[in-house]
């Protein structure tokens, strides 16, 4: 019961920096689901039966508050369901031993990515120009929906960071539209693991409680888009991922359990560090915009 309770509080956490960043729900949750020991065709399974409720809750209240370009998720959901599909039973037919450390390998690259994007770039989004192309979303949805059944995230890091880079769709519609087009992905990534594993291969209570936590956080994140730091939240998020993966791998390496123990201080004190820097950061911008806002002249 703990560990559902657990894992109900990380569904939640996971959800509210998902529909604000439009990323990174099933990179964190699948990266706790493996740090616990649960084989990766199985993790990504709990996550991606999660994520049908979770997404669907998310799209309904990004639609609500006008964040949806139904244009661009009519154009992604399709080869996202097929690239999931494809991806979860590529996934469910490698054994789990050797499965593992591949996937923490693309979790931790997703991660340092999050990192990256919301450090390096500052949270900066750019101008929108023009709506993004079929020829643009056509092979994102397929190399994003197969990544993110894979590596049981994805979705997000892949095409938000795409759109946002692109700048041919305002900032909060391309987290509600990938929010949003997560839907069909989710489905489709779940029906390759009941393909490929069975429904008694899905560990159904795990999904239930990431559902009910994410449930919950959703509509919260939706509102959240406008106003939430994103560049403190994806620090953040991105250096746990890359904290519990570098244990994982260093693990099958064989390092022991002082050079893990070594490995992951050095980390923990970076992934503060960064977090500090964010923060500092973004009271910096702040203050900056204030003061470009005081020197203004308002029309009488």
């Amino acid at each position: 019961m703990r560990k559902l309770l657990v894992l109900g509080f990380v569904g939640l956490l996971a959800q509210l920096i998902d529909g604000s960043l439009g990323m990174a729900y099933g990179v964190t949750s699948s990266t706790l689901l493996l740090a616990v020991g649960l084989a990766p065709a199985a993790a990504s399974a709990a996550v991606h039966f999660s994520e049908i409720g979770t997404s669907l809750v998310s799209g309904i209240s990004h639609h609500k508050l006008g964040n949806v370009d139904w244009r661009t998720v009519s154009i992604l959901a399709g080869p996202g369901f097929v690239g999931a599909f494809a991806g979860a039973t590529f996934l469910a037919n490698l054994d789990g031993a050797v499965a593992k450390p591949w996937v923490a390998g693309i979790l931790l690259g997703l991660g340092l990515y999050v990192i990256w994007r919301f450090l390096v770039l500052g949270g900066r989004r750019p101008q929108f120009r023009s709506r993004p192309s079929v020829r643009m979303l056509a092979p994102m949805g397929l190399v994003g929906g197969a990544l993110d059944a894979v590596g049981g995230g994805g979705w997000g890091p892949v095409g938000t960071t795409t759109l946002l880079s692109s700048g041919r769709l305002e900032p909060r519609k391309v987290v509600g539209s990938i929010d949003t087009s997560e839907f069909v992905v989710a489905v489709g990534g779940s029906l390759g693991f009941i393909w490929a594993l069975g429904s008694a291969g899905i560990p159904w209570s795990y999904a239930l409680a990431l559902l009910a936590g994410g449930v919950v956080a959703a509509p919260v994140a939706a509102w959240l888009v406008k106003i939430m730091a994103a560049r403190v939240l994806g620090v953040a998020a991105g250096g746990l991922i890359v904290l519990t993966n570098s244990k994982t791998i260093a693990e099958a390496f064989g390092a022991s359990g002082a050079q893990v123990g070594a490995l992951a201080a050095a980390l923990f004190v970076l992934w503060v560090s960064g977090i500090v820097w964010a923060v500092r950061q973004e009271r910096a911008s702040r203050r900056l915009d204030a003061e470009l806002a005081a020197l203004t002249p308002v029309d009488a």
